[in-house]
Order: C-alpha cells, then structure tokens, then sequence
C-alpha cells in the first residue's frame, strides 16, 4: 500500500486508525442521569463515612415482601464480607418473614462490624423491626418509627375488610376474660367474649409472640433490655394509633440506639439529599434498591 491508499484508509477509518474508546451514548446518559447522580452521591457517603450504604426506599402503597430479597442479594453482591453496612430505610411496614430475612442477610455480612440504619423519614411497623437490628439508628425531625403492633385484614359483617391491631383485639379479649373470672355471671363480659372468634384469637396470639420473638431476638443482640423495649413498641394504652409517630426523643428514651443529626448537620444534609431524589423514582406504587454498584427500582 503507497502513502496516498495508507492516507484514505486512514481518513476512512481503516486498519491504521486508532481505536475509538466506547462511551455511553448521549441519549443513554440523559435517560440515566439521574442514576448516575443518585450513585455518585452513594460513592461520596461512602468515602465519608467508611461504610457501604444500600438503600431500600418504598413508595406509600408498598410493603416489604418476599420478593424484596432478590433486591437486597444484589445489593450486598459487591461488598465485601465483614465490612460494615448503612441501610437507607423508607417504608410504611409489611411482612415480618421477609423483614427477619432481610435482617439476617445483612448481618451475615457485617459478622461483627457496624451496621446502621438512617431513616430519613419513616420506618414503620416491619420497618421499626428491621431498625431494631441495628448497633445505630441515625435519625434527625423528619424520622419516624412506629409501633410493632400486627395489623390483620378481616371482614366486617357486611363483608368489608378492614385492618385490625392484633394487639389492640388481643387485649380486649384478656380485659373481658379476667372480668368473667371474676364475676362469671357479668352481663357485659359475657356479651362481649360471644363476639370473638376462638380460632381468631389463637392465630392473633401466634402472630404477637412472633413478632415480640423477633423484635427481643434483635435487641438481645447489643444487650439492650429487649422485654421491656418490645413490649413499650407493642403497648396499645402508649401509642393511641398505629400510625402514632416515634420520633428520635420518644425512641432514645425507649431505649434504643439513636444517632441524632440536626437537620442541618452536613451529614444529614447528604442523606435527606439522596432520599428525595430516590422517592421521585418511588412514585405509584415502586420501591428502588440502590448502592454505588447497584440500582434497580421495580
């Protein structure tokens, strides 16, 4: 081949020509955008704070599931055994299985190094037990936990479901049982126990004892006085509504392991930051799993 084909070959892209190095189309990088931000922001943390931030985020209308252990193995794939983990945690509640699973996943990975959980605004119900796994609960105004009270789907008379506390149904079982021990021809208590249900009550007493097992099996883990927490976080007379917010006060004094960040604090800055990006992405009904090397939002 003569100077002039090595230079046409040249200009046309040819064998000579130097390799071209692949990079993310533009309109790849402008449909992911707003990953690539909410990663790098993950990364930053990380640097900061010499920990592995994943993040579970939920929108209002979902709950914590089984198939939210697919998300939470893709989340710890790339970190490294004994390494200590900050959960991001957002959820209105859900299954207490898949929440006691998605616990132990984390925990076979930390083995005994730190694992936190910042709640930029609320963990309730299943979420308040996930927390309880935790060495720390990093809060600031904007958090909430809840009360571990179940709540069970039945249908009324007339066939409508609603949501019953197990707790709440199981206390006034007790209250109208003791006052027939006492006084076995009371009118009122005999009234009153003809309108439960023997199955109902044995399958809500084995729903409470579960839930109450696994929230003293997390606490015992740090120490902490795991009856008395749990039975404050299931006390119906205490909390009026299972949706009665815990702030950060109300959870310290209760005993638990809270980190409080004003909300100013440069730390919670990056945090509430990362948190409202991630809900624009949660909206009708989606979760996001996210971490620097990870991000799927179903």
């Amino acid at each position: 081949m003569d100077e002039q084909e090595k230079n046409s070959a040249s200009s046309e892209g040819g064998t000579d020509s130097a390799p071209t190095p692949l990079t993310k189309t533009p309109m790849y990088a402008a449909l992911n955008a707003s990953r690539y931000r909410r990663q790098e922001l993950i990364k930053h943390i990380n640097d900061r704070e010499e920990t592995q931030l994943i993040c579970y985020v939920g929108g209002l209308e979902t709950e914590i599931d089984r198939n939210d252990i697919l998300g939470f193995v893709e989340l710890l794939h790339n970190i490294p055994q004994n390494s200590a983990v900050d959960l991001m945690l957002h959820t209105g509640g859900g299954d207490v299985d898949a929440c006691e699973k998605l616990v132990s996943l984390i925990h076979a990975k930390t083995g005994e190094k730190p694992f936190r959980v910042i709640v930029p605004d609320l963990a309730k119900s299943a979420g308040t037990l996930m927390a309880l796994g935790a060495s720390t609960i990093i809060m600031s105004d904007t958090s909430e936990l809840g009360m571990i009270d179940p709540q069970f789907a039945m249908k009324d008379s007339r066939g409508n479901e609603l949501m019953h506390s197990v707790t709440t149904y199981l206390e006034a079982f007790e209250e109208h049982s003791n006052a027939l021990r006492t006084k076995p021809d009371d009118p009122v208590a005999l009234l009153m126990l003809d309108s439960f249900d023997a199955k109902t009550v044995k399958k809500f007493q084995g729903i409470r004892d579960r839930v109450r097992t696994f929230a003293e099996d997390m606490l015992k883990r740090r120490g902490a006085p795991a009856s008395t927490i749990s039975s404050e976080l299931m006390s119906a007379s205490r909390w009026k509504t299972h949706g009665q917010p815990i702030d950060h006060a109300n959870a310290k004094q209760l005993g638990l392991p809270v980190e409080y960040l004003p909300a100013f604090h440069e730390r919670w800055v990056r945090y509430w930051d990362l948190y409202c990006l991630q809900r624009i992405e949660t909206q009708e009904g989606k979760k996001i799993f996210e971490s620097a090397h990870a991000s799927q939002t179903i």
